[in-house]
């Protein structure tokens, strides 16, 4: 499920997964894939100009009102808008057992696409890190170093409540090595707390 962070630009606002059956992921009022947002980062962290990149990523933007009640939609209370016609194929599971989030979430990608093109609108946004600035950007939404890894930890742990029998996606897997090995601003220090995570973090939180 999505949890709350800190950002340089808007305060406190959501990100993260918000079904177990895609791996779609919600920034605010922005949806991409993980996929797409770990690709990004292995662009950035092979870069040869270190502590500076920018890219184009393409997102889904969604109005408020067409985004729906994720609580609601979770107890099958409010099934308007996306997050509800998403929750009407893919229910929260009865079994408490089998909360995790879906390593093969996916291969859902063309159905959960055709409903966002239906109230969402497709944009580009820039994405940049700036080492000048201490600062990383996707969009209108700016994090400082700490808080941006706390967004890619969340992916490689599969957020809340994890991933499904500890199993991560080839993509998040590439993504970590790449991090890794980067060793520049914004990647430096993320092995040590994802480690840290790791140790941390019970399962299913």
């Amino acid at each position: 499920m999505p949890l709350v962070f800190d950002s340089l630009s808007h305060g406190k606002i959501a990100f993260g997964f918000f079904n177990i059956e895609t791996d779609l992921l919600l920034l605010n009022r922005y949806f991409f894939f993980a996929s797409d947002f770990c690709r990004r980062l292995v662009e950035a962290a092979e870069n040869p100009r270190k502590g500076k990149w920018e890219s184009t990523w393409e997102v889904y933007s969604l109005e408020a009102e067409a985004i729906g009640n994720l609580m609601e939609a979770i107890h099958g209370l409010d099934l308007r808008g996306f997050i509800g016609e998403v929750y009407h194929l893919f229910p929260f599971p009865q079994d408490p057992e089998r909360f995790k989030q879906n390593p093969e979430g996916h291969r859902t990608r063309a159905l959960i696409e055709e409903i966002l093109s239906k109230d969402g609108t497709k944009a580009a946004i820039p994405f940049r890190i700036t080492q000048s600035l201490s600062a990383v950007s996707i969009g209108e939404y700016r994090f400082d170093r700490e808080n941006f890894q706390e967004l890619i930890v969340y992916v490689w742990m599969g957020g809340y409540p994890r991933w499904r029998e500890g199993r991560r996606p080839g993509y998040v897997e590439a993504m970590k090595q790449s991090v890794e090995k980067a060793g520049c601003f914004p990647f430096k220090g993320i092995k040590e707390r994802w480690n840290e995570k790791s140790r941390l973090w019970p399962v299913g939180k």
